[in-house]
């Protein structure tokens, strides 16, 4: 049963507390207790998935926004428990990179609400099937707070037959990638190969950039650097796209690009949950069967390819819970379990066997046009110049850049006004900004 947040019974703070063994203090355990998950509606499956198989676990649903897009409503409603002493859900679903980095912390006297998961609460053998670096935007100070639902490495999505068609050659490089595009609007107008509207624009396409916007440097130190080269070619390039209309700021998840560029999306960078969040989806491009296709990252001209990182979502246990053996269970089960991450799951799982399976599981579909081992590869590239901190780049961007894009404005023009923006947030939230 879902409920609403309004609605939900969660666990009290008035319990007796005991230091446990897995390096928080704990709540009087009950093993038959009752645990909240709080999820988005895209994750209401996984918690479908946990009660069909573990009907014996007793367990409650809530729905909520997922802090999608930066919305901090994870954080947000966690204080207000903090403060009441009371509320906590025991998982947490979250879409967001960040939020092990203030959810491992303790404020204002107040026990830190994610338990630590690395020392005896997640069997260790589970931790290490872990993809290399997926769990590193869980990880504060060498500890483990969270568990990567799924990996969001950024690839480059095409038509393959619209580009056959057409009789384009795949880019390779953000060069030839900006040269297609001038190529398609005079000669495809309104065919289109990238978007701008999303949130998540600058971790396409400025982080696969090197660009230093946000290299996380410390626990509360951070880098931000956005007038450099490589800064400044991801937004020249852009703006050369976006005046040209191959690159719309219009959002993927809107009814309105679904209506403008369905059967019109040539190509576009994007992350690896795009599959069967926007193309193979009967909701959105729904792109028939044979037709998409799949490439690595492009790289700038002389550089090795990089990628940035667009969410993935990440699973909590709160170090309140009064049933961790549970909370422990649903987490392990929706983090790696093939009834939901092989047989359910939309995007590429961050834990190695259950990717494994889910990559053969999609090539035997026979949608694909091309094989997915540029979904794996890229999995390696993510550059790690872009780091995880409390602050959201997504809520920044759409706050400060996205308002700039849609009037006409040059994102080169609008670069010193983006960093004094992630300055003024990384100060606001404790941190050193060089």
């Amino acid at each position: 049963m879902v409920l609403t947040l309004a609605t939900s019974a969660c666990n009290r703070g008035d319990t007796d507390s005991s230091s446990g063994s897995y390096g928080f203090s704990q709540a009087k355990q009950d093993d038959k207790a009752k645990i909240t998950v709080w999820v988005d509606a895209d994750r209401s499956g996984a918690a479908d998935a946990f009660k069909k198989a573990n009907p014996d676990v007793p367990l409650e649903v809530v729905t909520y926004d997922g802090a999608a897009n930066g919305s901090n409503s994870f954080r947000t409603k966690m204080q207000l428990f903090d403060r009441a002493g009371e509320g906590w859900p025991d998982v947490v679903f979250s879409t967001q990179n960040n939020d092990a980095a203030w959810a491992s912390q303790s404020a204002n006297g107040k026990q830190a609400f994610a338990a630590r998961l690395d020392q005896g609460l997640v069997p260790k053998a589970t931790l290490d099937n872990f993809t290399k670096g997926a769990l590193n935007p869980c990880t504060v100070g060498g500890k483990v707070y969270c568990l990567r639902n799924d990996l969001a490495q950024a690839v480059l999505w095409y038509n393959k037959t619209l580009l056959d068609q057409f009789g384009y050659q795949l880019p390779t490089t953000w060069q030839e990638y900006q040269a297609l595009g001038e190529r398609v609007a005079r000669e495809h107008p309104g065919y289109i190969v990238g978007t701008t509207g999303d949130p998540w624009t600058p971790e396409v396409y400025f982080w696969s950039s090197k660009c230093r916007a946000n290299d996380i440097t410390g626990p509360k130190a951070v880098t931000v650097n956005v007038e450099t080269n490589e800064c400044r070619r991801a937004a020249a390039m852009l703006d050369t796209l976006i005046k040209n209309g191959t690159t719309p700021s219009i959002s993927v998840f809107t009814p309105e690009f679904v209506q403008k560029y369905a059967g019109k999306v040539l190509m576009v960078p994007g992350p690896a949950w795009y599959a069967g969040a926007i193309f193979n989806n009967d909701k959105s491009l729904n792109v028939p069967k044979g037709q998409l296709g799949v490439a690595a990252p492009l790289a700038w001209q002389g550089e090795e390819a990089v990628t940035g990182n667009v969410g993935g979502g990440t699973w909590f246990i709160s170090s309140h819970s009064k049933n961790l053996k549970a909370a422990e269970k649903f987490v392990e089960f929706v983090t790696t379990a093939d009834d939901y991450q092989v047989n359910v799951a939309p995007g590429y799982p961050a834990y190695g066997p259950a990717g494994d399976k889910w990559i053969k599981k999609q090539e035997s579909s026979g949608y694909y046009a091309t094989d997915l081992q540029a979904v794996i590869k890229a999995g390696t590239q993510i550059w790690s110049g872009w780091g995880s901190g409390i602050f959201s780049q997504e809520a920044i961007w759409a706050k400060t850049m996205t308002p700039a894009v849609t009037s006409g404005k040059s994102l080169v023009e609008m670069l010193p006004q983006w960093g004094t923006a992630i300055k003024n947030q990384a100060q606001v939230d404790g941190y050193t900004v060089t």
